[in-house]
Formats: C-alpha cells, sequence, structure tokens
C-alpha cells in the first residue's frame, strides 16, 4: 500500500448519515491539507527502521510512517487557522477552501470568517485523531504500542506549546532572547518535524533507550537547522520556489532569531517600524531585507543553521547515520540555502 493510499484509508474510514454534505465538505478539505509534500516525515520513519535492521511488516511501517504525515496535515491547518492564511504553496489552503464553500451559502459575508475558521479546526481535529489512531492500530506489540504513544504525547504537548509561544510572542511589543527563539523553533518545528519520525522509526525497529534519545538530539538539532533555513527564505527567498509569502513573517510580527539578532544592532530602528505591520508594502520590505543582510543578522542566522547541522553531523556519526540519513537532508537545506541566495543577488541588483 503506497502513503496515499495509507492515508486515504484513514481519513475516509468512517460514514456521517445525514450529513453527507458536511461530512464531504471535511472529507474534501482532508484530502487537500494531506496531498502533496515532499513526504520526508515519513521517509525518516521508514529510513531509520532500515537503518537499524528493523523486521517490521510493511503494513505496520507504513501506518506509523502515515502518522507522522497525518501530524504534519492537523498541524499546518490549525496553523493557517491561527495565521489567518487562505492560501498555502499557492493553492487555496483548508481555510481558504472553507471560505470559498462559505461564499455558496446563503449567509452574510460576515459569517465566512466563522465558518472557515470552524470547518478548518474541524478538519485539523480530524487529522489529529487519524494519526493516533494509526499508531494505536499499527499492529506491534502493546509495549511498542505505548512506547510510540508515549512518543506522540510528547510531541503533541512540546507543539501546541511552541505554537502558543509563537503566538504569544508576536503579540508583545518585547522582544524575546536568543535562547527563548531557539526553543520555539525547537518546539514548534524539530520535535514533530524530526524528533518524532526519527524515534518512531527506531522504536519500530527495537532500537535501545540510548540510541532513541541519541536520534532525538539530532532530530533536534536538524529541525532547528532547518527552521532557521527556513526563517531566512521566508524574508528573503523567491515565493515561486518556497511557495511562501515573502511579507508574512513581517506583518504577523513573528519574533524569530533574524529578528531576535536584527533588535541588538544599529540597524533595528530601520527594521522596527514594520514589524508587525499588516499594511507593509513590497518597497518597505525591500528595505528591511537589506537592513537585515547589511546589520549581519542574516548571516549569524545561516552560520547558526550550520552549526546545528554540523551538531546533528556529530551525533549521526555515532550511529552510522551519517551518509543514509544525514546526507540526504543536509543537500536538501545546501539546496535552499542556494535558493535564497540567489535570490538575494536578484533583490540587491533591482
Amino acid at each position: 500500500m503506497t502513503l496515499q493510499s495509507e492515508l486515504d484509508s484513514l481519513l475516509h474510514s468512517a460514514r456521517v448519515p445525514g450529513l453527507s454534505r458536511d461530512h464531504h465538505a471535511l472529507l474534501t478539505a482532508l484530502d487537500l491539507g494531506s496531498s502533496g509534500g515532499k513526504r520526508f516525515r515519513p521517509w525518516l520513519v521508514t529510513t531509520v527502521h532500515a537503518a537499524f535492521a528493523g523486521d517490521q511488516p510493511d503494513t505496520v511501517v507504513d501506518a506509523v510512517a502515515a502518522a507522522t504525515e497525518l501530524l504534519h496535515t492537523a498541524f499546518v491547518i490549525h496553523d493557517d487557522v491561527i495565521d489567518n492564511d487562505d492560501t498555502r504553496r499557492g493553492r487555496p489552503s483548508v481555510p481558504g477552501l472553507f471560505r470559498s464553500d462559505a461564499s455558496g451559502l446563503a449567509t452574510s459575508p460576515d459569517d465566512h470568517d466563522t465558518y472557515a475558521r470552524a470547518g478548518a479546526i474541524l478538519a485539523g481535529d480530524l487529522a489529529l485523531a487519524a494519526a493516533i489512531r494509526a499508531v494505536a492500530t499499527c499492529g506491534v506489540d502493546p509495549v511498542t504500542t505505548h512506547r510510540l504513544l508515549d512518543l506522540l504525547d510528547a510531541t503533541l504537548h512540546a507543539s501546541a506549546a511552541g505554537e502558543l509561544a509563537d503566538v504569544r510572542l508576536a503579540l508583545g511589543t518585547a522582544m524575546p532572547s536568543a535562547d527563548e527563539a531557539i526553543a520555539v523553533t525547537e518546539h514548534k518545528t524539530a520535535v514533530y518535524s524530526f524528533v518524532l519520525p526519527l524515534q518512531a522509526g527506531a522504536v519500530l525497529a527495537g532500537a535501545d533507550e540510548s540510541a532513541v534519545r541519541v536520534l532525538g538530539e539530532i532530530g533536534r538539532c536538524l529541525g532547528i537547522a532547518f527552521q532557521l533555513h527556513d526563517d531566512v527564505m521566508a524574508m528573503f527567498g523567491d515565493p515561486e520556489l518556497t511557495g511562501k509569502d515573502p511579507l508574512g513573517d513581517l506583518r504577523e510580527g513573528k519574533r524569530t532569531p533574524l529578528m531576535v539578532h536584527a533588535s541588538q544592532t544599529p540597524d533595528w530602528e530601520r527594521i522596527a517600524p514594520h514589524l508587525g505591520d499588516p499594511d507593509l508594502t513590497e518597497a518597505a520590505a525591500a528595505g528591511v531585507r537589506e537592513a537585515l543582510t547589511h546589520c549581519g543578522s542574516r548571516g549569524y542566522v545561516e552560520d547558526l543553521a550550520d552549526g546545528h547541522l554540523a551538531l546533528a553531523r556529530e551525533h549521526a556519526r555515532t550511529l552510522d547515520l551519517e551518509r543514509s540519513l544525514l546526507d540526504p537532508l543536509v543537500a536538501q537545506a545546501w539546496h535552499m540555502a542556494a535558493m535564497t541566495q540567489d535570490t538575494t543577488a536578484e533583490v540587491g541588483a533591482a
């Protein structure tokens, strides 16, 4: 069974007599939210399972791999609700899909927000429930199932706290410390995108607790490095390549490590008025990008990301996973960095 087939099976297992219209709308949203993407979280699960010579049946590994993708789906949907994003990577997001659906209802335009928000929250909840069900019914022995559910539970708590902290910091006027900004990066992204799939693959393979802990450190370092690169791309990358709104983080007032570093430099007075400005223009954003480069914040964050990748390599060598696991991911990170570098050259020349 392919990963997409596994996802479809988990998401389309129930029927709701009498409310077919509403259930169909939710299933359509889940299909949108779970389609496409790089699928690297499931890849991490299967790669680590194989690296530790795991002998679980494909059906078991596929179910746990699908759970990590469904967890990602749920978090992305809820994140789009929190950030009021109606588009994602050039197409409607799940909230945007429900907003389009609301336009055909006999209701006031003022009610469209309520319907879009409700539909997206409920669709995200269904994806989250399907992820938990996939782990609980994957077919391994009770002890392994319990270990997997413990990992999933810890991930849910960490990611929820990270998301809430991200919102809290964006609402305030004070700038967080560098450590606090990195902690948000770790808990909001690294834990569910890297730590969970790496550790889940090892648990499925019967790895001992010391190896699982090392994989947690690899995942933490990788996740932080990738999110730091993502922060740079969100600011400097070509939206046609990244699928990100280049003004989004600034308009939302995100207190990323990029901004934390910049706040400690003389160029901050050029940047601060535009952080959290919902009416930010592209011309103003271009000035912010130039200031972030001039004050060294961009270079600082890129170096910080490289440092975390180096730490991940050190941990991976102890488990002999550098070539099979780290090299493909690092190559991807370098490709992303190259894209942002090319884009910055174009901005500077414009």
